[in-house]
């Protein structure tokens, strides 16, 4: 597994049962339609997608995300830096925790300075701009990649939500 591949299984549940294409996941994550191709393979082989690699096994990905994403993905607030809000600072979670300093993926066009948080891919963040859905899914995924135990607790509650509908 790669880390695009989580955005891209995001990506995919938050189409929400909408026909889509490789390109159409290109163009709004800005990847390449065969960085597409091989994360739908790498994720069929992990047992993550079906067969037709269009179906995301929803209690599977939740299971990874759960149980794994914190030890295949670590992450460690940074530097200060400009950017656009994550984990903790998201909109929806800002008022739920409190931190001395917001997190945030670097980003030139970003209006936040606070703490980097190396996103899952570079263009995460043309990506979030895009979609708010995936946008609130990710903060989410940061949150369990840098947040405590009541932290992740709220972010997976809200993952489980989105994911398993």
């Amino acid at each position: 597994m790669r880390p695009q591949d989580i955005v891209i299984l995001l990506k995919i549940i938050t189409l929400d049962n909408i026909k889509w294409q490789y390109r159409d996941l290109a163009s709004s994550l800005s990847i390449s339609i065969s960085e597409i191709s091989e994360s739908l393979i790498r994720s069929h082989l992990a047992g993550l997608v079906d067969e037709s690699r269009r179906i995301v096994h929803r209690q599977s990905l939740l299971e990874f995300i759960e149980h794994g994403l914190q030890y295949v993905f670590p992450q460690a607030p940074g530097t200060l830096v400009t950017g656009i809000p994550t984990a903790h600072s998201h909109i929806f979670f800002e008022k739920k925790f409190s931190s001395d300093l917001p997190f945030v993926w670097p980003d030139d066009n970003g209006s936040v300075r606070g703490l980097a948080i190396t996103p899952l891919y570079k263009g995460v963040t043309v990506a979030v701009r895009r979609d708010e859905h995936l946008y609130k899914l990710l903060a989410c995924i940061d949150i369990i990649r840098i947040g405590r135990v009541r932290e992740i607790k709220v972010a997976l509650a809200e993952l489980k939500k989105a994911i398993l509908l």
